[in-house]
């Protein structure tokens, strides 16, 4: 995870909801939240990766990082 966002803090929040987890991610610096759904028990490494990812996405999408 630290290699996909490099020197930036990210919040995360796990709901398990019946079969799967919602995982939101937050960017502390810009307040840019997104979320993505993984099945449960999906290993911790795995979704954190995969939030992570997703973020820096839209956080280069919205030309806040390169």
């Amino acid at each position: 995870m630290h290699n996909i966002l490099p020197g930036r803090e990210i919040i995360f929040e796990v709901l398990p909801m019946g079969a799967i987890l919602r995982v939101n991610a937050m960017d502390v610096v810009t307040a840019v939240e997104i979320t993505i759904q993984a099945p449960l028990g999906t290993a911790e490494v795995i979704w954190q990766r995969n939030a992570a990812k997703r973020l820096a996405y839209v956080l280069r999408k919205k030309g806040l990082i390169e």
